[in-house]
C-alpha cells in the first residue's frame, strides 16, 4: 500500500497522539468527530452504488456516513495511520452491519491506488498532517475519477477557544518547550488558505465555505476529555506526571471559574467536481 517510505514527523506525531487519544474518542463529549465528518459527506451528493475514499479516516466519522449513503452495491475505504481508531472504526462498521466498508493501516499520502479509481475522495481533518499539503491534494486529486468529488475540510481558526488559550498557557507555565509544539491544524484555517492550497494542487474552481461552530461541554471538566481525545494528546503523553496533573488541575480550575461551557469549533469545508 505504499507504507515503504517512512512517515513524516507530523504522521509520526499524529500516529502516537491519535492512537493514545483512541480511549477518548467515542465519548459524547467528542461528538463533533462525526458531526462533521457527517456534514462533510453530506455536500458531496453521494448515491448507491457509488466508490469512496476516506483518507485520514480516524474512528469512520466521515466513512460511516458514506457507506450509508452508498449502499449495499459501493463502496467505500477508509485509510489511517493509527491502528487503534482504525479497531474503533471496523468495531463500529460491524456493530452497524456495514459490509460495504473497509478500513486499511497505512500513510494516506501514499496510498499507491489507481488513479481514477473513487467517485469521492474525503480528508476530514487530516490534510494539515502531510509534511507537503499541495503534494498529498494532488494524489487525492489524481485519485477521483471524472465526474467524481474531492472533499477537504479543515478546522477553522480559534479551534477550542476559550478553553484552548488556557490549555496552552498552563502547558508553557510548566514546560516552555512543549507550549503549542504540536497544532498542525493551525496551519491552514481560512476559506482562502484552503482554496489556495487547492488551487496550487492543480484542483480547479473548487466551492470553499466557512462554517462557524459552537461544541457544549456538560461542565468545564469535559473539555480535558477533548483534550485526551484530541490531537492535544501529543502534549499531554509528553509531560512528566506531575506536569500533567498540574495541568489538568489549573485548567479546569480556571474553566470551573469563568464557567466555559462552549467552545468554538469553526470549519472549512472544500469540495470540488471533477
Amino acid at each position: 500500500m505504499g507504507t515503504e517510505q517512512p512517515f513524516s514527523e507530523h504522521a509520526e506525531r499524529a500516529t502516537r497522539a491519535y492512537g493514545a487519544a483512541a480511549d477518548h474518542y467515542t465519548l459524547p463529549t467528542l461528538g463533533f468527530w462525526d458531526r462533521f465528518g457527517s456534514a462533510t459527506v453530506s455536500r458531496l451528493g453521494l448515491t448507491p452504488g457509488m466508490t469512496v475514499l476516506d483518507l485520514c479516516c480516524g474512528a469512520g466519522g466521515s466513512a460511516i456516513p458514506a457507506a450509508y449513503a452508498v449502499g449495499a452495491a459501493g463502496r467505500v475505504l477508509g485509510i489511517d495511520v493509527a491502528l487503534p481508531l482504525l479497531e474503533l472504526a471496523r468495531a463500529r462498521a460491524a456493530h452497524e452491519g456495514l459490509s460495504n466498508i473497509e478500513f486499511r493501516h497505512g500513510d494516506a499520502t501514499q496510498a499507491g491506488l489507481p488513479a481514477g479509481s473513487f467517485d469521492a475522495v474525503v480528508c476530514v481533518f487530516g490534510v494539515f498532517f502531510a509534511s507537503d499539503m499541495t503534494k498529498f491534494v494532488q494524489e487525492m486529486w489524481r485519485l477521483v475519477r471524472p465526474g467524481g468529488a474531492l472533499a477537504v475540510t479543515t478546522w477553522g481558526p480559534g479551534l477550542f477557544e476559550p478553553a484552548s488559550s488556557s490549555f496552552w498557557r498552563h502547558v508553557g507555565e510548566v514546560e516552555p518547550a512543549l507550549y503549542k509544539s504540536f497544532n498542525p491544524w493551525d496551519e491552514i484555517t481560512t476559506p482562502s488558505a484552503l482554496t489556495e492550497l487547492l488551487t496550487g494542487a492543480g484542483v480547479p474552481r473548487p466551492d470553499v465555505v466557512a462554517a462557524e461552530g459552537r461544541h457544549h461541554l456538560e461542565q468545564p471538566d469535559r473539555f480535558w476529555d477533548i483534550v485526551l481525545g484530541s490531537g492535544y494528546r501529543a502534549t499531554v503523553e509528553a509531560l512528566r506526571s506531575d506536569q500533567r496533573d498540574h495541568v489538568r488541575e489549573s485548567l479546569l480550575a480556571e474553566l470551573r471559574l469563568l464557567d466555559v461551557t462552549v467552545v468554538r469549533t469553526d470549519v472549512v469545508y472544500g469540495i470540488a467536481r471533477r
